[in-house]
């Protein structure tokens, strides 16, 4: 299944590294009853996702803030290690942006998400994307067409359309 408007998000256990180690996430609870945007990436510490996607969220969170999203979520196919790192680094969890870990992919490939790049060494990873979601249904897509632009995905983009 490739996920489109008015599709309903599959369940998911995902990971993020909280105060007690490491933690799991359950994307229904989490996306139950509540307006949720989930942008995702190919990878942390990866240049576009650094230097582009996260900053624009970063951006404009206020903005969706403003239009009554209750939380911006950050998804990436990396364990929750690499992940709690590069949120750090990129100053997303100061901003308020929860970043979670698809460790194993099966989120990303339950929606048709996946994507390989061997000669870059990105092996089963996310395509880059961002959605709005309410209560658990996708009301607003945007997905790249190539992994390495980050363009209808941003924040500003999204933004601009809900």
């Amino acid at each position: 299944m490739t996920i489109s408007v008015g599709s309903k998000l599959p369940g998911a256990t995902l990971l993020k590294v909280g105060e007690k180690g490491v933690e799991t996430v359950d994307l229904g609870a989490l996306l139950a009853g509540r307006k949720v945007v989930i942008f995702a990436l190919p990878g942390a510490y990866t240049d576009v996702c650094t230097t582009a996607h996260v900053p624009s969220f970063i951006r404009t969170k206020a903005g969706f803030e403003a239009k009554g999203v209750d939380a911006i979520v950050c998804l990436s196919v990396n364990d929750p290690f690499v992940l709690k790192a590069w949120t750090d680094a990129t100053g997303a969890g100061a901003a308020g942006i929860e970043t979670l870990a698809d460790a194993e992919g099966a989120f990303t490939r339950a929606v048709g998400m996946e994507f390989t790049a061997p000669p870059v060494g990105l092996i089963g990873r996310s395509k880059r994307y961002a959605m709005l979601v309410e209560d658990g249904v996708v009301k607003v897509l945007h997905a790249e067409d190539s992994p390495g632009t980050c363009e209808i995905s941003g924040g500003e983009a999204l933004l601009a359309e809900i």
